[in-house]
């Protein structure tokens, strides 16, 4: 809107005509400081262990490690790591009227094949210097990762393009479950599952158990790679997460699959194979990295587990 290089009209007068404060035009936020980032690392590493800790718990176990953070600073750091205690609640919140929130339909359901239920989530991914954030979609019967895009942002756009990623190449599921995040509620997620007849559940209100496949698998993903590392950035990132991406789907082995693993359970019951995530050559896309097969297979013999 303001034009650096204009030569007839100042900055002050390009800002009084658009009635914008010069001290808004020149401000720059000053990003997050490393006390910061520390306490955010350190409350997804606890999150991650102990996802019941509400704000008030997770303030007093920061005290107790030394850092001088209230319950109101954590309930901020909550919100931007996308955070909330997982326990039945009262649901005093007020949802967006604009967005119509769906019934959770998977209580009782018995998943006993592929694309019968699918479902997506957020989390966070720390970096040495910021943090990026992670949507994936998962198929619940094989535990097998469909898509995933990686984020700067919480706009919706890379959920959604992760959600048409895998619906265009894995076909589709009958039902679809997400959480009641403003990503997954929004006009223009609701729509692609409208738009193909998919059934659409909705977990109940601060309970991420209702979801708890992929919770699993965050909880894999940040112990057995991301904690491991220390990502500086995003390309990094998105390199670290592609490695692990294939390795979980191609080779890390699941008590609960029999000690198959997720590729073969889903190759098994559907014409397509998972164990290469498509790739576009959209922002959001984070590219399959090409492993070599014998050293995923020593950190198989690590990894099993449930």
């Amino acid at each position: 809107m303001i034009d650096q290089e204009d030569t007839t009209l100042s900055i002050r007068t390009q800002c009084n005509l658009i009635e914008l404060p010069r001290s808004n035009y020149y401000y720059q936020p000053k990003g997050w400081s490393p006390e910061e980032l520390k306490l955010l690392r350190m409350i997804d590493e606890i999150y991650t262990e102990h996802p019941y800790y509400g704000t008030r718990r997770m303030s007093k176990v920061l005290q107790a490690l030394g850092h001088e953070v209230g319950r109101k600073g954590v309930r901020y750091y909550y919100a931007t790591l996308g955070l909330c205690a997982v326990y039945p609640k009262i649901n005093l919140s007020k949802r967006h009227h604009a967005h119509k929130v769906y019934p959770y339909l998977l209580r009782g359901l018995k998943v006993n094949r592929v694309n019968q239920v699918w479902s997506t989530d957020i989390t966070y991914i720390r970096l040495n210097h910021g943090f990026v954030y992670l949507a994936a979609v998962i198929d619940w019967h094989s535990r097998c990762i469909l898509s995933w895009r990686v984020s700067t942002t919480l706009d919706n756009d890379f959920c959604v393009e992760a959600l048409e990623e895998a619906l265009n190449h894995y076909g589709q599921p009958e039902i679809f479950n997400t959480d009641q995040g403003v990503q997954f509620t929004s006009k223009d997620f609701i729509e692609v599952l409208q738009g193909r007849g998919i059934k659409i559940s909705m977990d109940g209100k601060g309970r991420a158990l209702d979801n708890v496949f992929i919770e699993r698998f965050w909880r894999s993903l940040k112990q057995e790679k991301v904690y491991r590392m220390e990502l500086q950035s995003v390309k990094e990132a998105k390199a670290a997460i592609a490695e692990y991406m294939l390795f979980y789907n191609t080779v890390r082995m699941h008590q609960s699959l029999d000690y198959k693993t997720p590729e073969s359970v889903y190759g098994a019951g559907s014409a397509q194979a998972c164990g290469h995530v498509h790739n576009s050559n959209e922002f959001y896309t984070c590219p399959q990295a090409q492993q070599d097969l014998s050293f995923l297979n020593n950190q198989a013999e690590n990894s099993i587990s449930n």
